[in-house]
């Protein structure tokens, strides 16, 4: 396999700009690094894991599901009973009213704004059950996962079969340009910059950079809204779909003539929980759907686009072109294990974001097993194993601000800022030489690893 790269006689990588302290430590030294794409392979790091890791327990996971529904269960009666607080506090008043009105609002607020966050925590928590499900993940036994993913998805107003479909997609193409479904970046071409050698500072300026309140205007659209949006008509997703392309479609290019009546079965549960919601809105007033469904619903949804994002969105991750630098693992390693929240993302959120590399390379091993996963892979993948401990709400705006835009061409690109600057430079992994850099006017060739030709068996293997 060949691939156009080019060489200098001297190597270093970008000089670092002012960094802010909450860089950690992880970022920084991916930072300062060129990269050199992995020459791991992918049957090195399966023998890395210990056979029993891959065990499914119906028992064990159901106890997790179960769990996870008591905590949702006990905040809604907490919602339910939250005018019987008031009311109580009401009857007060007589003896002290001044004071206790203001101490029975603040109660009320106070539990309402309570119920919103945790119940926002554990709505996510039933959508990433759900995505276990999708991956057959939960339970050795299909129909076990797809009633449970059906339920836990329908509940989320998520389209079980359609995003199951399509995410797992995402899987067998990560971070490859023609093959990923979501979050696909912009190119210079497609915010209409002119060529790196001839972009000036005010070119950036004018067609890219945005005032911090423009910018965070666009991210509380995307956060709260985005999910919903790439359902309904492909925001940020794969631009190969033709216009209308929607996950609620079942002759959508997004899915094969044989996919279609599950598309339809998805929509079916989709139109009844539609209809238990505008039911309950009928019977009990749409403020307390929207206060006990609806305001979490949407906060849920912003966590879940904060770690989807987070984990392949990131200035020091590459994406891919062509046939000849991709492969499987390397595309599973275009993704970073965060922290996420601590005890929080773990418990809550079952991990989704703390052990995400393991989960590329072995989809359908329990999350509860996905942390011994991750210790037994990280020695064989050493330097190339991507871990960011940076607190999640800064990395998110900088993943926001300085993951702009991509340049049109080359096999391996990483993201440019607002003024045009990359974070990471390609090095050539047998010459040791920076690519996508002219010398005498000309390009090098190399040949690399393990390619697009080998997708397939990679697939086969790990999905």
């Amino acid at each position: 396999m060949t691939t156009k790269t080019s060489s200098t006689a001297h190597v270093s990588a970008v000089p670092l700009p002012m960094v802010p302290p909450l860089d950690s430590p992880e970022y920084l030294e991916r930072l300062k690094k060129p990269f050199i794409p992995p020459s791991v392979t992918l049957k090195s790091i399966h023998a890395a894991v210990p056979k029993h890791l891959f065990v499914k327990s119906t028992t064990k996971s159901l106890f997790y599901v179960f769990r996870h529904l008591a905590f949702v269960g006990a905040l809604f009666h907490l919602a339910w009973r939250s005018s019987e607080v008031s009311d109580w506090l009401s009857e007060q008043e007589k003896e002290q009213l001044g004071k206790i009105y203001v101490g029975r609002k603040a109660v009320e607020w106070g539990i309402w704004l309570f119920y919103w966050f945790w119940q926002s925590v554990c709505f996510t928590g039933i959508w990433t059950l759900g995505h276990e499900c999708g991956h057959d993940a939960l339970s050795p036994t299909a129909w076990v996962n797809t009633a449970l993913g059906l339920f836990l998805h329908t509940f989320m107003i998520t389209p079980y079969h359609s995003w199951r479909i399509t995410h797992r997609k995402h899987h067998k193409g990560t971070n490859h340009l023609a093959y990923d479904e979501t979050y696909h970046p912009f190119t210079r071409t497609d915010l209409k910059l002119p060529p790196p050698e001839k972009a000036t500072s005010m070119h950036y300026k004018e067609m890219i950079e945005e005032t911090p309140g423009f910018t965070l205007f666009k991210m509380v659209i995307r956060q709260f809204l985005g999910f919903q949006l790439y359902l309904l008509h492909n925001r940020k997703g794969n631009p190969k779909y033709p216009k209308g392309t929607s996950h609620y479609k079942p002759s959508s290019k997004l899915f094969k003539p044989e996919e279609r009546p599950l598309i339809v079965l998805s929509n079916i549960f989709i139109l009844s929980m539609l209809t238990l919601l505008v039911v309950w809105s009928y019977d009990r007033g749409f403020a307390e759907v929207w206060r006990m469904y609806f305001i979490p619903w949407l906060w849920a949804h912003n966590w879940i686009v904060m770690f989807t994002y987070l984990q392949h969105s990131d200035p020091t991750i590459p994406y891919y072109r062509g046939k000849d630098q991709w492969n499987f693992t390397r595309g599973a390693l275009a993704t970073v294990d965060r922290p996420v929240f601590g005890w929080v993302g773990r418990f809550f959120w079952h991990g989704i974001a703390h052990d995400h590399v393991a989960h590329h390379f072995f989809v359908n091993v329990p999350f509860y097993n996905l942390p011994a996963v991750t210790e037994a892979i990280k020695p064989v993948l050493g330097e190339h194993y991507c871990y960011d401990s940076t607190p999640t709400l800064y990395a998110l705006w900088r993943s926001f601000t300085q993951c702009t835009f991509i340049e049109p061409e080359g096999d391996v690109v990483f993201f440019k800022n607002q003024k045009g600057e990359p974070m990471r430079i390609v090095i050539d992994e047998n010459t040791r030489e920076a690519a996508d850099a002219p010398v005498n006017g000309r390009k090098l060739e190399k040949e690399v690893g393990t390619g697009l030709s080998e997708r397939e068996e990679d697939e086969d293997k790990a999905l």
